[in-house]
């Protein structure tokens, strides 16, 4: 059973930084994606970042290019969200996901219970 555990949000001034982590366990995640997604209030959840976890391989969405930075350690299992410059839109409840291709529109099957990011401005 793949377990995604997030940690790390909370509440942070705009302009301020922030880093996510997902301690994934339950199998072996060689050849699969993990990713990032978030979910405003009364918006629909989208796609934030992910990483191949075999080659390193990450996407990511447009509005979040060069703020916010994907990676993943080793052993551990964990993937982390390196967020810079937060913005009050960034305000959401970010999820950690394993499997599918979002980066190609294949949604993941596995989900963290999700962690709360707030940007005051």
């Amino acid at each position: 059973q793949v377990q995604l555990v997030e940690s790390g949000g909370g509440l942070v001034q705009s302009g301020g930084s922030l880093r996510l982590s997902c301690a994934a366990s339950g199998r072996t995640f060689s050849g699969y994606g993990l990713s990032w997604f978030r979910q405003a209030p009364g918006k629909e959840r989208e796609f934030v970042a992910a990483i191949t976890w075999t080659s390193g391989n990450t996407y990511y969405t447009d509005s979040v290019k060069g703020r916010f930075t994907v990676s993943r350690g080793g052993a551990k299992n964990t993937v982390y969200l390196q967020m810079n410059s937060l913005k009050p839109e960034d305000t959401a409840v970010y999820y950690c996901a394993a499997g599918g291709t979002p980066w190609a529109g294949v949604l993941p099957g596995y989900w963290g219970q999700g962690t709360q990011v707030t940007v005051s401005s």
